[in-house]
């Protein structure tokens, strides 16, 4: 009765919505969109979750992708599973991460960025799967200065599970004592789990924190409720207890963060928390503060 009590349930399971372009290289579902919106309360501190599942690109001479495009007031966090992408700044940073690595992106006080699929990628072709995260800053770091940070396979904390059931790939926070590399500005957890068929993994969560689950591959049974492959799990923020059944070899990730309980104004790329300080970053990308980049 206790473990009843104790375990964390469900509040929903969203199936990927209909996909749509992101410029002419991503192909995403956007769980949180318009049409399924989830109340920002519920999502904070993140804002936008877009997944794209396994899709074969044919070669081409010109990269895919998305081309310069402003950003203000929160972070882009871009977890590759397969194929590559490129990243290009107004600061100066560039790069290319590949399957296990991720970009963590801080706009802040205004920056410029492109993203495409690497020249590499471009000129082979091949499988592509990705996850890109919005996540909101807090009112006092909404204007420190942009940073990026290119967090490769090699520095993620890895965290072998009990039973053989596989392994826990630590990006952000901490789990059973294994910290991820990313800093962040709140307190956050965003970790992957590679798990092998048959197994059963048990863990505690932060009940207050918003709390998701994100099957990329294979499906999986969630405190005994069945995740399918390319849904989110959607946690209460009541209990405690996770536990993840397998069936098959899958590949979960756990997205869970402390809110931040602000006031939200999004305004297209720009994410403050008045509308005045929208029109004021809107003013400062046409004067060029955000520095330039093609």
């Amino acid at each position: 009765c206790l473990n009843f009590i104790m375990q964390r349930k469900i509040d929903a399971i969203i199936e990927p919505p209909p996909p749509h372009m992101v410029g002419d290289g991503f192909r995403v579902h956007g769980f949180f969109s318009e049409k399924y919106k989830l109340d920002s309360s519920r999502t904070s501190p993140f804002l936008l979750l877009d997944y794209n599942p396994e899709i074969a690109f044919p070669p081409t001479d010109t990269p895919r992708g998305v081309g310069v495009h402003p950003h203000k007031g929160f972070e882009t966090v871009t977890l590759a599973f397969k194929g590559e992408i490129a990243h290009h700044d107004s600061y100066g940073n560039r790069g290319v991460i590949k399957s296990g690595d991720v970009q963590w992106m801080t706009a802040g006080s205004g920056i410029l960025h492109k993203e495409y699929h690497s020249e590499r990628f471009s000129k082979e072709g091949g499988v592509f799967q990705m996850i890109q995260l919005w996540v909101n800053l807090p009112k006092k770091d909404k204007n420190t200065s942009p940073k990026y940070q290119e967090l490769k396979e090699h520095h993620m904390g890895i965290c072998e599970l009990e039973n053989n059931a596989g392994v826990a790939r630590v990006i952000a926070g901490n789990f059973n004592g294994v910290k991820g590399p990313a800093k962040t500005f709140s307190p956050m957890q965003l970790i992957v789990f590679d798990l092998l068929p048959g197994k059963s993994v048990s863990f505690g969560s932060h009940e207050h924190w918003n709390t998701f689950l994100l099957s990329c591959n294979g499906h999986a049974k969630i405190n005994n409720q069945i995740l399918p492959e390319n849904g989110l799990a959607v946690m209460k923020n009541l209990g405690l207890d996770i536990q993840i059944e397998t069936q098959n070899k899958c590949q979960l990730v756990f997205l869970s963060g402390e809110p931040i309980n602000e006031p939200v104004v999004q305004y297209g790329p720009f994410v403050m928390n008045t509308r005045e300080e929208i029109q004021q970053s809107i003013d400062e990308f046409h004067a060029g503060k955000f520095g330039h980049l093609e």
